[in-house]
């Protein structure tokens, strides 16, 4: 997703090639997009902060991350960072469940706090020890939450009292049968709701096709589970402006 947030260019967990999985020398192997990402690499405006949750291969994506210049600055999970090297994002900040950083950028700073979620972060079978993040973002006075991936959490609960809050990115595909690492769509407006959102941004659903739900469900049980003028979009490509 691509956020202005006040003039901010924030890009969270980007997925920009035809393939989301590991890297090897003729491309990417891995399962193969459904829809074209709404802009290319070359089109999306100079990108401030890249927002990673975890290092789960269709989020850390590293043929996508090293289109950015070094002067892009990067958070992202605890114990990540290392899988950043073979792009030109240095000086990447990993954050804790808790932790907070006020990261400056070229068109000013954002507050990024990390919270806890219900999921994995391994990207590998051996490398178990690395973290899995939500994130609050802070900026002019308004505050905005990224789920990352996540299952159903009671964690979210915790969050309002950090609030309000304008919005909330959260995923709500990819269920069937992973219900253990991730939430249905009326769980997710559930979490949503704990924080006191005001609206709700749909996120992992119709790219590719990881859960056995197919393409269509998620979107249409979002609708039955929330109000529709509370939906901020119900298709890849489409925009969200607060007034």
């Amino acid at each position: 997703m691509l956020v202005n947030f006040y003039g901010v260019n924030i890009l969270t967990d980007p997925l920009l090639v035809n393939h989301a999985g590991a890297d090897v020398i003729i491309g990417t192997i891995g399962p193969k997009r459904l829809v074209a990402p709404a802009l290319t690499a070359k089109q999306l405006p100079k990108i401030d902060l890249v927002l990673l949750s975890h290092a789960h291969m269709d989020h850390l994506n590293s043929a996508t991350l090293r289109e950015f210049s070094s002067d892009t600055r990067t958070v992202t999970a605890h114990s990540t960072a290392d899988l950043l090297s073979d792009t030109r994002l240095d000086r990447p900040v990993e954050l804790a469940w808790g932790d907070k950083q006020v990261v400056n950028t070229s068109h000013g700073e954002v507050e990024v706090e990390a919270f806890e979620v219900r999921h994995w972060g391994a990207r590998w079978r051996h490398d178990s020890y690395r973290g899995y993040n939500g994130y609050i973002l802070s900026r002019e006075g308004r505050k905005i939450i990224f789920g990352g991936d996540t299952a159903w959490s009671d964690s979210f609960r915790s969050l309002r009292s950090k609030g309000p809050f304008e919005l909330a990115i959260m995923p709500i595909g990819a269920y069937q049968p992973w219900i253990q690492s991730h939430c249905t769509p009326e769980q997710a407006v559930r979490m949503a709701n704990d924080t006191g959102a005001n609206y709700f941004l749909p996120v992992h659903f119709k790219t590719f096709a990881f859960g056995r739900e197919g393409v269509n469900e998620p979107i249409e049980r979002l609708h039955a589970a929330i109000e529709n003028e509370r939906i901020g979009w119900s298709d890849i490509g489409q925009t969200f402006a607060l007034s």
